[in-house]
């Protein structure tokens, strides 16, 4: 049975007592702001600090000329090797860092300091024919960049139906509401680092290997993070200066990232061309499958989102290709933003099924009842469980699809209406963790994990957790997290941190309440009872199945008939995300997900300026995310799911299925009102009223 508690810190968020990386306030802290490089491809010749050190307050400028001396394992991030070399390989890459006693200082010498460069072209355009395109041999995650079955071409060419259709999507940009912020001390060679992360462990070696530190002298603690999607899940520059900083000018030092500067230092969504090819019979059951997408990645490192990878798990094609392309350019490199890999891949995917529904003379729902698979169509693994299907249908009752989705759309005054379905899949992912639980004499517990709540609840749900396998009142039990002295705990990402945290907290928590069972009614010692749970070996040794969330959304979409504009007016979603820990924060997780995927199909999107080389929406003026006023109607609810083969907790990830099916579903729904179909994202308006006037 859920849980329904409310966050455990919500009180110290909205009373401003919660403290971030960026609230943090040692004795003698000084304030550090990057100097981002100008070009977008060259070298450094020259750096005059003058003007910059002139200023009173200014304490440093570090340049590649006289910062500290990193040590960059032969696995380690080349993007973290800052101001090492004279090498500029993307446009806002850090070549300077001023440290000065107040963050105006240090904004005004990071101003001041001049930089002479050597320029060379760059390259920075994405195009389908790219002569530097090549087939890498991995995608993000391991995937293999290419899978095939049987002869798609020729399954293709023999179909009853045949669609051949590109999908274009521009590149994204996380923009969590807290910039990356580091506050950073040494204390010897004891180096303790305040950070805006989504996983401390991962900090901590990172910064250990760099610094050539022992890992257990490097302290990394993230107690609150303001939201990550996926930007903050690996180590970014401005840990590293802040380090740098504190040795070079022996105080404690702050950097928190301009916002400005996020899109070229923290990572982004890289721009994707899908090309999808479907082919079936006349019932509308698929033949033939192909999903080929041609990416970007930097010269820095090879980082390919792995978007043709959910083709591999939707539907039953007996023929199949799924391949992923690469080009490296003069560009930051791209990382994990928000389901990466599903949420562009599947927007291609869903759209594409749509239109095939379309050429079958099939409702959208029907064709893909039709098209489930027995077992994980790449591999032939049985599903630990699935259920797209009563996703599809439950949806649809409460969506009242038969009513809302007429043959011809309606009208409401000057407004188009229309809607339109997509389904979404993530995988259920989970990583081995460690967890302490602690028995007080007053009868309270305390919960010990470095995991990390990066504003997603994961405190609250753990407590839920614990409360359930002591069969005690949640009030009794408080959580610790955010720490690397504590027991070791993997990233918030992939939406694996409650199944692979909470696993732990489970086993430590079954295992203090048979030890206290054993006691009977002997006193606890005044420093309480404990115990640690280990899930490696449990995990390692899970049965081979395909773990998959699943889900179905429906959109309801106004587009105005003269002037374009697209007005989601119902958002609902269904899913089968195993069982549901704690209700009304995955409400909230599913609910930000779809709201989300309206920001994607409507509003998102980053212009590549080919003569600079540079993204030119580089705040929230100009990068456009949804806000209330966009999503006024909008519902999540889930199936009751039993999954034995996935965890003591029957748990899946809620954390990004939401966005994953939105933007097509919304995309579909602007078709079904206009009879205009829009494959490039977002939908706009320009692209639409060009073909407006043949509307009737």
């Amino acid at each position: 049975m859920s849980s329904d508690l409310a966050r455990l810190e919500g009180l110290e968020k909205v009373t401003g007592t919660a403290r971030y990386a960026g609230d943090q306030q040692p004795d003698g802290l000084a304030h550090a702001w990057p100097v981002p490089a100008t070009i977008a491809r060259g070298d450094v010749t020259a750096v005059d600090t003058a003007p910059a050190l002139a200023i009173p307050g200014v304490l440093a400028v570090l340049t590649h000329r006289d910062a500290p001396a990193l040590t960059l394992p032969e696995d380690g991030d080349p993007t973290l090797a800052v101001l090492q070399s004279p090498r500029v390989a993307h446009r806002g890459q850090v070549v300077a860092l001023v440290v000065a006693t107040t963050p105006q200082d240090a904004r005004a010498g990071a101003e001041a300091v001049r930089v002479t460069y050597s320029a060379e072209p760059h390259d920075v355009v994405l195009t389908d024919d790219h002569p530097g395109l090549y087939t890498p041999a991995y995608a993000n995650g391991g995937h293999p960049a290419v899978r095939e079955r049987g002869d798609v071409d020729h399954a293709h060419r023999q179909a009853d139906r045949r669609l051949d259709l590109t999908y274009r999507i521009g590149p994204l940009h996380n923009h969590p509401m807290e910039p990356h912020t580091a506050t950073a001390r040494w204390d010897g060679r004891r180096l303790t680092v305040h950070d805006s992360s989504q996983g401390a462990n991962t900090v901590q070696e990172t910064l250990a290997a760099l610094f050539g530190l022992d890992t257990g002298d490097v302290t990394v603690v993230s107690e609150h993070v303001g939201g990550g999607f996926g930007s903050k899940g690996t180590t970014r520059p401005h840990a590293v200066l802040a380090a740098m900083a504190a040795r070079s000018v022996d105080r404690p030092v702050r950097l928190a990232l301009p916002r400005a500067l996020l899109p070229a230092l923290t990572g982004h969504r890289a721009p994707s061309v899908h090309r999808v090819r479907l082919g079936a019979d006349r019932d509308g059951r698929l033949t033939a499958l192909a999903h080929e997408v041609t990416t970007r990645s930097s010269t820095v490192r090879e980082f390919v989102e792995q978007s043709a990878v959910p083709a591999r798990v939707m539907y039953a094609a007996p023929h199949s290709r799924t391949a992923h392309r690469v080009v490296r350019q003069d560009v930051p490199t791209p990382s994990w933003m928000r389901a990466p890999g599903e949420t562009p891949g599947m927007f291609a995917l869903e759209c594409a099924m749509d239109e095939l529904a379309h050429a079958c003379g099939l409702d959208p729902v029907e064709l893909r009842l039709r098209n489930e698979p027995d077992t994980e169509p790449d591999t032939g693994r049985p599903f630990s469980s699935r259920n797209l299907a009563a996703c599809l249908r439950e949806g649809a009752r409460r969506f009242d699809w038969p009513r809302e989705h007429p043959a011809r759309p309606r009208r409401d005054g000057r407004w188009l209406l229309g809607s339109g379905v997509a389904a979404s899949t993530y995988p259920a992912l989970v990583a081995p963790s460690t967890a302490e639980v602690l028995a007080r004499p007053d009868g309270t517990f305390l919960v010990r994990t470095d995991a990390t709540d990066i504003g997603t609840g994961a405190r609250t749900v753990l407590a839920a957790v614990a409360a359930r396998a002591l069969d005690v009142p949640a009030d009794r039990v408080s959580v610790a997290v955010g720490s690397t002295e504590l027991p070791r705990a993997p990233l918030a990402g992939g939406s694996a941190g409650t199944a692979s945290w909470g696993w732990a907290v489970h086993e430590a928590c079954t295992r203090l309440r048979a030890e206290l069972a054993d006691r009977g009614t002997a006193a606890l010692p005044a420093a309480g009872l404990r115990c640690h749970a280990d899930t490696t070996e449990a995990v390692r040794a899970r049965p081979d199945y395909a773990r998959h969330a699943f889900g179905a959304q429906f959109a309801l979409v106004a587009v105005d008939a003269d002037t374009a504009e697209v007005r989601v007016r119902r958002l609902l979603g269904v899913f089968a995300a195993g069982r549901i820990l704690n209700a009304r924060t995955a409400r909230s997780q599913l609910l930000g997900g779809m709201v989300m995927g309206v920001s994607m199909a409507l509003l998102e999107h980053s212009t590549m300026d080919p003569r600079f080389g540079d993204h030119a929406e580089h705040d929230l003026a100009s990068y456009h995310v949804a806000v209330n006023a966009d999503v006024p109607f909008v519902e999540a609810h889930w199936i009751d799911e039993e999954d034995p083969h996935l965890n003591p907790l029957g748990a899946k990830g809620i954390g990004e299925i939401g966005i994953v099916g939105t933007a097509a579903a919304v995309a579909n729904a602007v078709h079904h009102a206009t009879g205009i179909r829009v494959r490039d994202l977002p939908v706009r308006p320009e692209s639409l009223l060009p073909h407006l006037p043949d509307v009737p």
